[in-house]
């Protein structure tokens, strides 16, 4: 997404300079991933692609108004959330600015394609009899379609789907007898998210009003603050801070476990729990908290994820009234509340609860709003839940591919920093230090070619077999050999394997995805201590090679560069060793350091590590890893993009 205003700008620059020529069209497109995500980005999308036009100033961009860009953002944010719920596929998004053309009397208008490729769904239109039970709707679709464009329509094409609409930029007035939510009023736009958020003093008297006003920006507004978060906990105490005190008094959210969400029909089953409540009056959350976990609300099958009435808690709200069911009321401690069970992709994830005092029953505007809302909240659980479990998997995953602890080697000094890029997931770069035999210690520094799961293979190979060869008495250049052999032979083996998928295909298909070739770059070496020092045997393939740091501050190259591991059969591989005496330091890294980016410009550029090694004379070895870390994040002001690794071998 972030590359996408530059194209539009150079899109567009060649008619903006110079009137003379014709220039192409105003239009951008982009492909949208079909989940919970991209209904923001396309809001994101269409308000840049409107800024760009403004400042570049294309003719037809003359005409754009504040109203036309909030109106652009409903549709889009509708239609894209259809897309995404009934579809569930890739969504191709594009806007178009078309010009007056007086032959054909036509106005200028903003143009909006969304198509999707499940056509055999349909999209929501008018309102009918309710959906069955597990069917999911999502949204206010075609009905906000007809109220904010001129013309719109369906186009069907093989395997695509695309709504379109046409907005003019004078506004379209809508019909008298079209309904924009639940029997509510024309849509008025232009309240911001501020005042929408906002609370009121007097909500009784304002809500059809309020509904009517804002209820689509609210839930634009609320499902941009729900999908960026991760954590489920957290999605259920921004889903209680939304609701309160705007649309209820009070708010409870109940979640299932995570293992156990699909087999579960209604709330209250083992496994439930009270994940959040929210109230007004703070001194009462901790007694209703109390109240509704000793009775958590049980929804029959039948419920679906439409409003379902449950017993108000009256108890804890009317300090002693016994629970008051909903539809009495007769005492300042009754009220209405209303049940919505949260589902998502079929499981059933959890209940969420509002309640409001002095009610009959809530209003139907606010039950159809909080609907709408409870769904979005469930796809944010969902999706959370969903990165929580990649996030665990690629943790253990993590755990399996690095040492657990790091040799400690009698008269030398270690210091490492390991930092991948996606914290917490399998990063490119790996390292060792162990034990090979009676006097003898090896260590390692790699980086594999991908990121991800492609990465783990290989290191999933290379770290077992450089301890296997290491210990079984194989030489430093003989270790990476085999290594190199290894990775060659099971490069050949995953091809023959994908050729043997489209063989069985009938010769129909393509191979499995991702890459065959095994390629790494690998530092790897032997170390003998003794009397004095260390004996240090070293090979580098295709990796940043090491540097040396004497006592006096000067550094030198420790190793010659050869071809990286797994990319040429046959290849011979050479050593070389030397002395780390006393006081010396040995730096190795991954090319995440050296070419750590700033601009133009990357860390090495110029000698920089060396350089920066230079000023570590003196400094024990954690304290030259702990510098040199530093000083590749302070670098830039960006984060790093490349895994981070780097181990410092010091001779006491």
């Amino acid at each position: 997404m972030g590359s996408i205003p530059m194209q539009r700008k150079n899109h567009f620059r060649a008619s903006a300079t110079d009137p003379d020529l014709p220039g192409p069209p105003a239009v951008v497109r982009t492909s949208l991933p079909g989940n919970p995500l991209a209904p923001a980005a396309a809001r994101r999308f269409v308000r840049a692609a409107l800024a760009d036009w403004t400042e570049l100033g294309v003719p037809a961009a003359a005409g754009i108004t504040d109203r036309l860009a909030d109106d652009s953002v409903l549709l889009v944010s509708e239609l894209v959330t259809n897309a995404v719920v009934h579809a569930g596929t890739a969504v191709e998004l594009m806007c178009r600015l078309d010009e007056a053309l007086p032959e054909e009397s036509t106005d200028e208008a903003l143009v909006i394609e969304v198509s999707d490729h499940h056509p055999s769904r349909s999209v929501r239109s008018e309102p009918g009899p309710p959906p069955s039970c597990g069917t999911p709707e999502y949204g206010r679709g075609l009905q906000l379609v007809a109220t904010l464009s001129e013309s719109w329509g369906i186009t069907y094409r093989t395997g695509t789907k695309t709504v379109w609409a046409r907005l003019p930029f004078e506004g379209v007035q809508a019909a008298q007898d079209t309904e924009t939510y639940a029997h509510g009023q024309a849509l008025q736009r232009g309240l911001r998210a501020a005042e929408i958020l906002a609370p009121l003093p007097k909500r009784t008297s304002h809500d059809t009003e309020w509904v009517n006003r804002g209820a689509l920006t609210f839930l634009a507004e609320a499902s941009d603050l729900l999908a960026g978060q991760f954590d489920e906990d957290l999605v259920a105490a921004l889903a209680g801070q939304l609701l309160v005190p705007r649309l209820a008094d009070w708010c409870a959210v109940w979640l299932e476990d995570a293992s156990e969400a699909s087999s579960r029909g209604g709330m209250g089953a083992p496994g439930a729990r009270l994940a959040r409540v929210w109230h007004t009056s703070e001194h009462r959350i901790e007694e209703l908290r109390r109240v509704l976990e000793k009775e958590p609300p049980r929804l029959p099958e039948v419920a679906g994820s439409g409003a379902f009435p449950v017993p108000w808690p009256g108890e804890a709200l009317a300090g002693g009234v016994s629970g008051t069911s909903v539809g009495v009321v007769g005492s300042s401690g009754s009220g209405a509340a209303l049940a919505y069970r949260l589902t998502a992709g079929g499981r059933a994830l959890g209940t969420l609860v509002i309640g409001r005092a002095g009610l009959v029953r809530f209003p139907d505007e606010v039950t159809g709003l909080v609907e709408d809302f409870s769904r979005r909240v469930a796809l944010a659980i969902s999706t959370a839940r969903r990165y929580q479990r990649q996030a665990n998997i690629s943790q253990v995953l993590q755990r399996g591919l690095l040492p657990s602890t790091v040799a400690q080697i009698p008269g030398v000094e270690s210091g490492l920093v390991y930092e991948p890029r996606d914290k917490g997931g399998p990063g490119g770069d790996f390292y060792d230090v162990f034990q090979a035999g009676e006097g003898r210690w090896c260590f390692a520094l790699g980086d594999v070619q991908g990121k991800g799961p492609e990465a783990a293979v290989v290191i999933g190979l290379a770290r077992p077999w450089l301890r296997l060869l290491a210990r079984e008495g194989y030489q430093v250049a003989e270790v990476m050999d085999r290594l190199n052999q290894l990775l060659l032979d099971d490069a050949t083996e995953a091809a023959d394997a994908a050729a043997a998928v489209v063989a069985v295909a009938g010769g129909q298909g393509v191979p499995p995805d991702g890459p065959t070739s095994r390629f790494l770059s690998l530092l790897y070496g032997e170390l003998v201590p003794y009397e004095g020092g260390v004996r240090c045997t070293i090979a580098c393939a295709g990796h940043p090679l090491p540097l040396l740091l004497s006592p006096e501050g000067e550094v030198r190259e420790a190793a010659t560069p050869q071809v990286l591991l797994g990319v040429v059969d046959d290849e011979t591989y050479t050593s070389e060793t030397f002395e780390l005496r006393t006081g010396e330091t040995l730096l190795c890294v991954t090319d995440g350091v050296t070419e750590r980016r700033a601009g133009r410009h990357q860390f090495d550029d110029g000698d920089g590590l060396a350089k920066a090694l230079a000023g570590c004379a003196g400094l024990d070895a954690a304290l030259v890893a702990e510098r040199i870390r530093r000083l590749v994040h302070e670098f830039s002001e960006r984060p790093p993009d490349d895994d981070l690794a780097l181990l410092v071998l010091r001779a006491g």
